[in-house]
């Protein structure tokens, strides 16, 4: 008799990842549940009514699943992953005048590399994740990821990272599914977090103060320094350049008799740069960090759509190598807040074709 195939499915406490693994037990897998310790002492627990996914609370929720669904359930230390791979990076991105996207960087290095090498060492064949995005093979063999039956869920962009080998390795059931229908399966099968509501923020900061967490475990004083015009112009002193992001209009606290916006962020010289909301726009843009999925590699002009931000529908452009590991993405139409440090992502369709870091906005 051939045993089971073992999947280790990461459990948030949420209703999404719950779902996920009764429903790969309903498919006939022996299902283990583990939810990553990643908050780092006690006096930074992240409290259920703070939204945040990695708290003690996580841990009594995603136990009392477990106990549901009758499956072995674990808490496994990721500590030093997640404050090396993604605390420590937030910071440092701030510290370079950039907006980092500690989610991606996450999924990548903590949620997949550490978990999946974690739960092949005993003997799991799959992770499984509560994310909305669907992991498909292609035709020629490789593994890419399709957007989500749930359109408006869909999280395709912040797992565009992923490699070939933790693709073939991961099962997503959630994707199939709009986050109604989840939420019905939790309830028909007396799921304890059926109505628990979705985690919204960044975890480990769950006032969303980031200046104010980056002022408390950075090494070095954020000093004030001046807002300048495009000509260099000095217009006021801003608070640290931690505390903007390009495209922000809000919290500038400058009496110019017009609506400005941070276009750039100067971290040499430590300068915030004002403009007009036309300064905000570009056609261009520069990326690095670059990682394939629905393809091996991009080395002649593309069309694709890319979208900039999580929330960014998304726009046509097109893809030049540059570099090794360097492109620039052209739009055909100018878009809003190109910013250093968030990704880019291109599809092709339904399908990531693949991914990069923003380097800057291009004239």
């Amino acid at each position: 008799m051939m045993s089971k195939p073992k999947v280790v499915v990461g459990m948030s406490g949420g209703v999404d990842s719950s779902v996920a693994a009764w429903l790969l037990k309903e498919q006939g897998f022996e299902v283990i549940g583990v939810t990553m310790q990643i908050w780092q002492d006690e006096d930074h627990l992240m409290m259920e009514e703070q939204g945040g996914c990695c708290g003690l609370s996580a841990v009594d929720d995603a136990r009392r699943v477990a106990e549901t669904l009758n499956i072995p359930y674990y808490v496994m230390n990721f500590k030093q992953e997640f404050k090396e791979n993604v605390m420590d990076y937030f910071i440092a991105e701030y510290l370079k005048g950039r907006t980092p996207n500690p989610c991606i960087a996450c999924n990548r290095y903590v949620k997949w590399e550490s978990l999946l090498r974690r739960s092949m060492a005993i003997g799991a064949d799959y992770i499984a994740t509560g994310h909305y995005a669907r992991i498909e093979q292609l035709p020629g063999g490789r593994y890419a990821l399709r957007k989500s039956a749930a359109v408006s869920k869909d999280q395709t962009y912040a797992l565009y990272n992923l490699t070939q080998h933790q693709l073939s390795h991961t099962l997503m059931p959630v994707g199939a599914y709009t986050k109604d229908e989840i939420r019905a399966i939790a309830l028909e099968q007396r799921i304890p977090v059926a109505n628990k509501p979705d985690s919204q923020e960044i975890c480990f900061v769950p006032d969303q103060d980031y200046a104010g967490f980056i002022d408390a475990n950075a090494d070095v004083e954020i000093p004030q320094g001046n807002f300048v015009d495009k000509n260099g112009n000095v217009l006021g002193q801003h608070k640290g350049i931690t505390h903007y992001t390009v495209g922000q209009r809000k919290g500038l606290n400058l009496a110019l008799g017009r609506r400005c916006f941070v276009v750039e962020i100067r971290p040499e010289t430590n300068e915030v740069v004002i403009g007009d909301n036309e300064d905000v726009f570009a056609h261009k843009l520069r990326c690095d960090r670059l990682n394939f999925m629905s393809v091996a590699d991009v080395r002649e002009p593309v069309q694709v759509q890319a979208k900039i931000r999580y929330n960014h529908t998304g726009a046509p452009c097109t893809l030049l190598r540059t570099g090794e590991d360097e492109m620039v993405c052209e739009f055909q139409e100018p878009v809003r807040a190109v910013t250093p440090g968030q990704a880019v992502v291109f599809y092709d369709g339904d399908y990531v074709v693949g991914g990069g870091t923003i380097i800057e906005k291009l004239v």
